[in-house]
């Protein structure tokens, strides 16, 4: 089965949420991404952003810990209706990243991915590129980052 038999164009799908915790946010930025607005709630009150805020990397990385267990999900319940889910493979890459609005402590993210098109490879006889937009919106629904993303399809 190919991406393409199982989403159509533009189908959009849920795919789960994440809670920005004081904790998390500092935890992860800590580690990679140490401004201080990111890692100190004190510091960032005299920021742009007023408060402790995620890292965007944050947002986005957790965008993909929500994928991936979406799709494991995807392929158990496609399994169970006797079908093979596709091969998805790594990224090649991604465009367009926007961080639209910040995310602080307190804000829960929830996570779309809808598929876009897909293209055979013409290097590569069997595999496809697929495109894919990812989101994440807020839990009062303004969107915080979106992004779009190559996913190698192979057999």
């Amino acid at each position: 089965m190919r991406m393409s038999e199982l989403c159509a164009v533009g189908e959009k799908a849920e795919i789960g949420s994440y809670a920005f915790t004081e904790e998390n946010i500092i935890h992860f930025a800590t580690r990679y991404d140490p401004q201080r607005f990111h890692v100190d709630k004190e510091a960032a009150k005299d920021t742009l952003f007023g408060d402790l805020c995620a890292s965007g990397w944050h947002t986005t990385a957790a965008w993909m810990r929500t994928f991936l267990a979406f799709w494991e999900r995807q392929r158990v319940a496609l399994a169970q209706q006797g079908l093979t889910a596709p091969n998805l493979g790594p990224s090649p890459g991604f465009q367009k990243l926007q961080w639209l609005r910040p995310v602080f402590a307190g804000d829960v993210v929830s996570y779309s991915v809808a598929f876009l098109s897909s293209r055979p490879l013409a290097s590569r006889p069997g595999w496809h590129l697929n495109t894919i937009l990812c989101e994440g919106v807020n839990q009062n629904g303004e969107p915080v980052m979106r992004f779009e993303s190559g996913v190698l399809e192979f057999d």
